[in-house]
């Protein structure tokens, strides 16, 4: 009966030791600091413990394999109980590792992911409750942006995040490490013109605010509605005129002696203010 329990312990992944960086089954870790693997078809590089937890609960994504630091294995036996099989795991000297990839902020854990599912604004907008909260991006290229933004949508449990074809892509390796995960965790759709997105919007109910420094009122002053979209623009420019002359608008009150906030910490904001928690 002992052996019984200690053999249902044990990790189910198949771990394999790689001796040569240049083995050919690490050949998706390559160069991944030159060359990002969105785009292929839907993969993307997962980098640390906490995207990896992420990653393997996800019903949206799934792992194709893990490469982990022969020193940190040891400290990943619950992560690959939830790994199939079938999933190879790769072992590694720091050496190798340093040969595959080139740096160090991965902290010895990388997988390869890939996203199941490519979901239209409409089909998820489709699916939401009566009541809910979404984050619309405009124009928003920044990595580190999108990423922040994910990390609150998450944190305040906004629906979906929806986002025009301008806006970078939130598989990104550095939107998904600074977003600790988000972006594999929030339901979102990219494609489209902004007025695309808007128009899935207004077909499924959902009252719409733009936020802007100069916006026509304070978002305390706001009435949250059960259906609601606050739309965020690109650093500097923010959102289009022709849309804030036509959109409700809001502002996030603060000091005269300064013009705006960055939009991801306005997005944080505004995502608390119209949250459930409020």
């Amino acid at each position: 009966m002992t052996s019984d329990i200690a053999k249902n312990a044990r990790p189910k992944a198949r771990v394999v030791k790689i001796e040569h960086a240049d083995d050919p089954r690490l050949a998706p870790y390559r160069d991944i600091r030159e060359r990002d693997l969105v785009g292929r078809t839907q993969r993307f590089v997962a980098e640390g413990k906490v995207v990896l937890n992420v990653l393997l609960s996800s019903a949206r994504f799934e792992a194709e394999s893990i490469l982990v630091l022969d020193n940190r294995l040891s400290g990943l036996e619950a992560q690959l109980r939830l790994c199939p099989e079938e999933l190879p795991v790769y072992r590694v000297s720091q050496a190798t590792m340093d040969e595959i990839s080139g740096f160090h902020v991965h902290r010895g854990i990388l997988a390869i992911g890939r996203r199941k599912a490519i979901p239209s604004s409409a089909e998820l907008l489709a699916g939401l409750p009566e009541r809910a909260l979404v984050a619309v991006l405009c124009g928003i290229s920044n990595h580190d942006n999108v990423g922040s933004i994910f990390r609150n949508a998450a944190a305040f449990e906004a629906d979906c995040v929806l986002m025009d074809e301008t806006c970078c892509d939130p598989l990104y390796r550095k939107a998904i490490r600074v977003s600790v995960g988000a972006t594999l965790k929030v339901p979102y759709a990219r494609h489209g013109s902004i007025e695309d997105v808007l128009a899935s919007l207004s077909q499924e109910g959902f009252n719409l605010l733009a936020l802007s420094p100069s916006g026509t009122q304070s978002i305390y002053e706001a009435s949250p509605a059960p259906r609601l979209a606050l739309l965020f623009g690109t650093e500097g420019e923010g959102l289009p005129k022709p849309l804030l002359d036509r959109l409700n608008t809001a502002r996030i009150p603060m000091s005269r002696d300064f013009d705006s906030l960055n939009v991801a910490t306005a997005s944080g904001i505004a995502l608390s203010r119209f949250s459930r928690f409020s």
